[in-house]
């Protein structure tokens, strides 16, 4: 049996875009078809001046998620892809998720992940999916693709650990297409495309000090090797406490 839709995006052509400042979009979640946006204006968060408030640290601090990375990519792909109060379409087409779990299995698509227990837990509970992210990782550069929230501050303390982990990992740029109150809320600035052009370049001009996995790692580990950080949350939130 035939699918209706075409074949996904290759990978190496999903990453040529990226590299050239564009990403695919869609009308709808069945659309077929997809069309390339090059934004005029480009909202970036400088991974210097990230924004916490102090309620946000308080959640980051309190572990009160379970964060993981690249543990159920598919999932918040389709989260992301849900309808939501006053938008029932979603840009994210059927075709574009299987492009982008085609990219994520080539290693260069990641998702991260917040956890929680149901407030009615049992014993046979099992952590639900509160919120997460997604995005496109090249050299020092990770452009964010969508995130999504299903309880309070899930899809912050993604972003929390995103920055954190970037900024661990020796990246230049994070990438945040389109600018939001939300996104401005937690520093993020607008330029112009061309700018922003620029600092892929320079963003590319060397390889970022570790992988993604390996900052993650690290973060995941410290509480328990480092007397300092009793969690990973409060070395996540040590390390931007740091940022200025």
């Amino acid at each position: 049996m035939h699918s209706p839709f075409p074949p996904p995006i290759p990978p190496d052509m999903l990453l040529l875009a990226y590299q050239s400042g564009i990403f695919p979009m869609a009308d709808r979640r069945d659309d077929p078809d997809v069309f390339w946006v090059e934004p005029r204006e480009r909202a970036i968060v400088p991974l210097d001046t990230f924004r916490m408030s102090k309620s946000l640290r308080k959640t980051v601090r309190q572990d009160r998620f379970t964060v993981t990375l690249n543990r159920d990519f598919a999932a918040v792909m389709e989260a992301c892809a849900a309808p939501r109060p006053g938008h029932p379409e979603s840009w994210i087409s059927e075709r574009i998720i299987a492009s982008y779990k085609e990219l994520h299995a080539h290693g260069s698509a990641h998702s991260i992940e917040c956890w929680i227990m149901p407030e009615d837990e049992d014993d046979g509970s099992v952590p639900v999916l509160a919120g997460g992210l997604y995005g496109v990782s090249f050299d020092r550069v990770f452009c964010g693709e969508s995130m999504f929230s299903r309880a309070d501050n899930a899809s912050k303390v993604a972003l929390t650990w995103l920055v954190a982990l970037l900024r661990h990992a020796g990246y230049e740029l994070l990438d945040c297409q389109f600018m939001t109150d939300h996104l401005a809320s937690l520093g993020a600035v607008e330029m112009p495309q061309s700018d922003y052009l620029k600092l892929v370049e320079q963003a590319r001009e060397a390889p970022p000090r570790l992988s993604l996995n390996q900052a993650f790692r690290e973060f995941a580990d410290h509480g328990v090797h480092s007397p300092a950080h009793s969690s990973p949350g409060k070395a996540i939130a040590q390390s931007l406490t740091q940022t200025s």
